[in-house]
């Protein structure tokens, strides 16, 4: 690299800088969202300098030593075909590699595809975002306060992420017993619903309802795999609209054995496209 291009670790005081890349990506996280990435994961967020200015970023959130989960891949419009992207990716995938973790995934866009297909990611299923304005009135759902359940999250996405839930579940959250949970959190442009993980399309509706009621006529955000049928149907009979298509992605690290087991009829929406 050149003498004026220098690679970093992410601290919160470059969160600002690092909000203005989402920002001129339309992006919906938060400060708050960054200030939690960097918590869970602080030496797997690296960012770009060009000329003392933040210009890229890549983070790599390692859940135990089943799967690491790369997001918040961002470079300045004025700065794109350097290669930047490359290189922030390489690191990351140099630290997965060193936290000896089995599996690495991602969530990409129509212009970071590219990139992961050379660095050996594999298609592995498509996601969506879907979006509604929330009704001015919807009947209240009350529900129970969060309580953790990490055996039906293990089995619906496939690996641990307590650390994760457990700071999310400060911001909004419920669940059914024995049924799933669901949680909630603000966005720059939208209220964001998720994640929201249950074995029944009648919880999924509960936990929807609730999350409507809490945000009345604001513009929501909603990241679904459709190939949750169930979840589909639900946003659409709930006057979602999609809005954005994404692939998700995946690629073996050099302790994988076998398929990543995950189920994804459980998942009726994700974290993020940052967290997975």
């Amino acid at each position: 690299m050149a003498a004026s291009e220098t690679i970093v670790h992410l601290s919160k005081k470059l969160i600002p800088s690092a909000m203005h890349l989402n920002l001129a990506a339309n992006w919906n996280q938060t400060p708050e969202d960054w200030e939690r990435i960097l918590k869970l994961e602080p030496e797997g967020c690296f960012g770009l300098f060009c000329d003392g200015t933040l210009v890229s970023t890549t983070t790599a959130i390692c859940y135990k030593q089943e799967l690491a989960w790369v997001g918040m891949v961002l470079t300045d419009p004025a700065y794109r075909g350097r290669g930047y992207a490359r290189i922030l990716m390489e690191r990351a995938l140099e630290f997965v590699a060193q936290r000896g973790v089995a599996w690495v995934k991602l969530d990409a866009t129509d212009m970071g595809r590219p990139l992961y297909l050379k660095l050996g990611f594999e298609d592995e299923a498509p996601v969506e975002r879907w979006m509604a304005q929330a009704p001015a009135e919807i009947r209240p759902c009350d529900l129970p306060i969060y309580e953790p359940n990490h055996t039906l999250d293990l089995e619906a996405f496939g690996a641990c992420r307590c650390a994760l839930l457990s700071t999310l579940a400060t911001v909004e959250a419920v669940s059914l017993p024995g049924e799933g949970f669901a949680m909630a959190r603000p966005g720059s442009r939208a209220a964001y619903f998720g994640p929201c993980v249950t074995r029944t399309p009648e919880a999924a509706r509960r936990f929807l309802q609730w999350f409507l009621a809490r945000h009345p006529r604001e513009l929501v955000a909603w990241d679904i795999l459709p190939n949750n049928l169930e979840a589909v149907r639900l946003a659409k009979e709930f006057g979602f609209e999609r809005r954005r298509e994404l692939v998700r992605m995946v690629r073996p690290g050099p302790s994988a054995f076998g398929p990543f087991a995950h189920n994804d009829s459980y998942v009726f929406a994700i974290a993020g496209f940052e967290y997975g």
